[in-house]
């Protein structure tokens, strides 16, 4: 036998304050569009935001709907958004973030798994990595250098050949 270990490494910060004024703009600027998500059945809005290698900023917002599968996470209506606005683009940075009406938006959320595949796999197409700011509408930030991080032992394109 053979032990593996993963080891997951990010910077936590207490708060939006302590980041690069860069990163902090971003993640305000995805703490204001949670406002824009549709979500009336969960009341868990999700914003995102990417700085493009090209310097564009795209936004995304979970959309929910009444035949729950159909719903779509932010992070996925990011990505398809910055891959039809601006083909091949990297994506340097994603900020995230949430308001959960019905309860508390004090720490920061991770991906849920499908995004997670999205992301890995968007960063796999166009070579570079996304650094990913996740946090809630107040409290600790956390940044993860590199979203596939998130994914270990992924299922890639490489798989299938």
């Amino acid at each position: 036998m053979n032990h593996q270990q993963y080891k997951l490494d990010y910077e936590v910060y207490a708060d939006a304050s302590a980041l690069k004024q860069e990163d902090a703009t971003l993640l305000n600027h995805a703490r204001e569009v949670t406002s824009q998500a549709y979500a009336p059945y969960s009341a868990f809005k999700v914003g995102a935001v990417a700085k493009l290698a090209n310097g564009a900023l795209v936004i995304g917002t979970n959309q929910e709907n009444a035949s729950f599968p159909v719903g779509i996470c932010a992070e996925r209506v990011l990505l398809s958004a910055a891959a039809t606005l601006h083909p091949g683009v990297a994506i340097e940075s994603i900020a995230i973030s949430y308001d959960n009406t019905k309860g508390k938006s004090n720490h920061p959320i991770s991906p849920c798994g499908i995004c997670r595949q999205s992301l890995h796999e968007y960063e796999l197409r166009v070579k570079n990595p996304i650094r990913l700011i996740l946090a809630g509408l107040e409290g600790n930030v956390y940044v993860i250098p590199q979203a596939g991080s998130l994914l270990p032992l992924s299922f890639t394109s490489e798989d299938m050949k």
